[in-house]
């Protein structure tokens, strides 16, 4: 492509595509909408698309009754989002969001269709949370101008997005978007092209090790989510936060980062989340997870335990923050990146560097080498970086 057909993305887009409405896919129209660009909203299911429209307006209606927005801002965000009924209606847009299900080969196949209709000037990029950004452009026409942009739920309200250019990707482009996403009022990171980018990559434990210790009986759900919220200050427990996200979301992308991994042990999949999304029991969405949100429905009292509420802290802590350590040691981001990514992507009360520091890198290379001494699992082993970074 000539570098004078290439728009100037920080004052050229105008008009925005979106494949999929569903709630990824809605988020990232209003945000759009929102910045005063014009969206185009497709899904193959335009009965999806219309209920989405629907539920955005409802969202938007109890956003002016608590003066939050007024009528008028929000009648004409709503007129910027406009349904359409085929990829060949993005002919005339400048970005392209693609945010539907973690499917390599479908995303593969619907891109493969887009390049038939949309300018040669037009930005093709995906919302995938996992799936390698070089994969999904390997087989396109023109696969520089291919990029990694992935939201976080929700869209509107979570300020990270992570920025992925695959090895196929044009220089500067990575720059343009990030400009971009700020001319957005996000809070843009740029990451390498790897299982999981920044955030689900470090975030894995979160989830895996807070499943392993309920399946081993060790404490319950409640206990888990417990523990961390009172210990470690977070806002929500690793078993709701799944069923926020949708335990069969988080199980798709646990299998991906394992799989593309070359199936390396820290990120092995749970067999308690995989009989979960087996059974459909989803979580919020479905109505019922780790926990039931039935009408009138009681959580569990969590039965309190000092000592083990602090076995499970700092067995959640440190892996967490043993990812941190090897995301450093690795180049995936700079520090400040890695921090800010941890604190605005999921909503960590500090970034995991900062509270390695905290807690000390000696404890928890200790607590990691005791993990590993029990369970003779390189799903345990320690950083490289981990010992250079404790202090004598």
């Amino acid at each position: 492509m000539d570098k004078s057909e290439v728009i100037n993305l920080r004052s050229g887009v105008s008009t925005v595509g979106i494949i999929g409405a569903g709630t990824m896919g809605i988020g990232i129209a209003q945000v759009a909408a929102t910045a005063g660009c014009e969206v185009f909203l497709f899904d193959t299911d335009q009965e999806q698309t219309e209920k989405s429209i629907r539920g955005l307006r409802a969202t938007f209606e109890k956003l002016v009754s608590k003066s939050k927005i007024t009528e008028s801002e929000a009648d004409e965000i709503m007129e910027r989002i406009r349904p359409v009924v085929s990829l060949k209606d993005f002919s005339d847009a400048d970005l392209i969001i693609e945010a539907i299900v973690e499917n390599r080969d479908v995303k593969k196949k619907i891109f493969s269709e887009l390049e038939d209709y949309v300018s040669e000037k037009c930005i093709i990029s995906s919302n995938t949370s996992s799936i390698s950004i070089t994969s999904l452009s390997a087989d396109l026409k023109n696969p520089e101008r291919f990029i990694g942009i992935h939201f976080f739920n929700p869209a509107p309200l979570m300020p990270l997005v992570e920025i992925i250019p695959g090895l196929l990707t044009r220089g500067g482009l990575a720059e343009e978007i990030y400009a971009l996403m700020k001319d957005w009022k996000k809070v843009p990171v740029i990451a390498k092209d790897i299982p999981g980018f920044i955030v689900n990559r470090i975030a894995r434990p979160f989830y895996g090790e807070a499943l392993r210790i309920v399946e081993e009986n060790i404490a319950k759900s409640e206990q888990v989510d417990d523990a961390m919220k009172t210990l470690g200050n977070f806002r929500m427990g690793p078993f709701e936060l799944m069923d926020l996200i949708g335990i069969d979301v988080n199980f798709s992308v646990t299998k991906t980062v394992y799989a593309d991994y070359f199936f390396d042990p820290k990120y092995k999949p749970s067999l308690l989340q995989q009989r979960m999304s087996e059974a459909k029991l989803h979580g919020r969405k479905t109505g019922r997870g780790f926990y039931s949100y039935a009408e009138n429905a009681e959580k569990p009292t969590p039965e309190k335990d000092e000592k083990l509420y602090e076995q499970i802290f700092m067995r959640i802590i440190s892996m967490l923050i043993n990812e941190a350590v090897e995301a450093k040691r690795l180049g995936l981001a700079n520090d400040a990146d890695i921090e800010l990514a941890i604190q605005k992507g999921v909503n960590y009360p500090k970034g995991l560097l900062a509270w390695g520091e905290q807690i000390g890198f000696d404890k928890i290379s200790e607590t990691l080498q005791q993990l590993y001494d029990e369970y003779q699992e390189e799903r345990y082993r320690q950083s490289p970086l981990m010992r250079k970074l404790i202090k004598n």
